[in-house]
């Protein structure tokens, strides 16, 4: 079967942004056309011969807007194109000329292997001619995107990809440059695999324009990291780990995550002292957020902190805060102490804010170092049960 008949077959088109490349566009299109005549060229308000140049491909798709609105829009207008004209997947390549057409092909014969993967092209940031900035820029967002999703990739900047239209999400909010890692970070939460494949690349320094606006395209860049950032830590951390103890359920995930987890005892007792101390210190609504951050810059299990981030659950809430204004008041007095038997409050919480926080931090430090040490000698025992079988046998 030859290359053109396998795209038809699997539904793919080529969608190619273009804004002032008139020096590279029609070389880029007349190597496209070499693998398929599949194409959608969106020419985002250029003021050069872009316009010029495409009147002599009438036969291909073309959307053309009346002003620059930023490569997001683009690929956002050819995605929305691409579905009505019911193709499924999508192969996007810039039209500076540093990609090369001839590998079309090894996006689809991973494509054959990777069903409705998002694949994205892997460059050679150490090759000759590749700018210092664009490789400064890649390991900056490789490193955020590892953050946001748990995935490891050598190349997140890469506009040479192939999307599965149907998976990826249907709306977004960002326009501009920032799209490319809006659409793979999202793509990734809806669970959605997302791959690197090695492909050539060319720098010309005397053909290619580059729009990217080093200052202002970082900033709205460093945006909406921060923004991904805090719905990871809010939302998204907490809904997998939810999704994954409800698929284990929890004494799995007990026996999977701390009995059998790669980590040392040590390690693990400290990832459960972490995620005690801050489920009991006062960080109402910022506790999961605070664990987690805390996890990865200590180098943590982030899943068992999280998990016992949560000994504030309801019923234990009360039992807290009580144990709270109690020790607290060892140190503060009060004209309105607290007793058992009484109902709390947030009047009487609001009434004894200073003997609370004292209190919190100390349960917080106390249960802390019981649960940790406890942990530590219940996993040690059971290490040391379970090499003797081994030995034994």
């Amino acid at each position: 079967m030859s290359e053109i008949d396998r795209i038809n077959q699997m539904k793919v088109c080529v969608i190619v942004p273009t804004y002032n490349n008139c020096k590279t566009l029609k070389r880029v299109l007349d190597s496209v056309l070499l693998y398929t005549s599949n194409i959608i060229i969106i020419n985002d308000g250029s003021t050069d011969e872009t316009a010029q140049i495409l009147e002599n491909y009438t036969q291909l798709v073309q959307i053309h807007f009346p002003k620059n609105s930023g490569k997001g829009l683009a690929l956002r207008a050819g995605f929305k194109k691409a579905i009505e004209l019911n193709y499924n997947y999508a192969i996007t390549i810039d039209s500076d000329g540093q990609h090369f057409a001839s590998d079309i092909p090894k996006f689809i014969d991973l494509l054959e292997k990777e069903e409705d993967a998002l694949i994205i092209g892997s460059r050679n940031m150490m090759q000759e001619g590749v700018p210092k900035k664009s490789s400064f820029g890649n390991k900056f967002s490789n490193f955020w995107f590892w953050f946001e999703t748990g995935i490891r990739l050598e190349d997140t900047q890469s506009g040479y990809r192939l999307y599965p239209l149907r998976q990826i999400p249907k709306k977004y909010f960002t326009n501009k440059f920032e799209f490319e890692i809006e659409v793979i970070v999202r793509s990734a939460w809806k669970g959605i695999k997302v791959v690197n494949m090695p492909i050539q690349v060319l720098y010309d320094p005397t053909e290619r324009v580059s729009h990217f606006r080093p200052f202002k395209d970082f900033t709205r860049i460093s945006i909406l990291n921060t923004v991904l950032v805090v719905i990871t830590l809010a939302y998204i951390k907490p809904r997998n780990f939810f999704r994954s103890l409800k698929k284990k359920g929890i004494k799995k995930f007990l026996i999977e995550n701390i009995l059998h987890g790669n980590d040392s005892n040590l390690k693990k007792s400290l990832s459960i002292a972490l995620g005690v101390f801050i489920g009991i210190s006062p960080f109402w609504g910022f506790q999961t957020v605070t664990v987690l951050f805390l996890a990865v810059v200590l180098k943590l299990n982030k899943a068992i902190s999280f998990a016992f981030s949560n000994i504030s659950f309801p019923p234990m809430i009360p039992l807290i805060i009580y144990g709270s204004l109690t020790l607290g008041g060892n140190f503060i007095h009060s004209d309105t102490p607290i007793f058992l038997d009484k109902s709390i409050t947030f009047t009487d919480i609001k009434n004894n804010i200073g003997q609370y926080i004292v209190g919190s931090f100390l349960l917080a430090t106390i249960m802390a170092i019981t649960f940790g040490l406890l942990g530590y000698v219940l996993m040690t025992v059971f290490s040391t049960i379970k090499n003797k079988k081994i030995k034994n046998a």
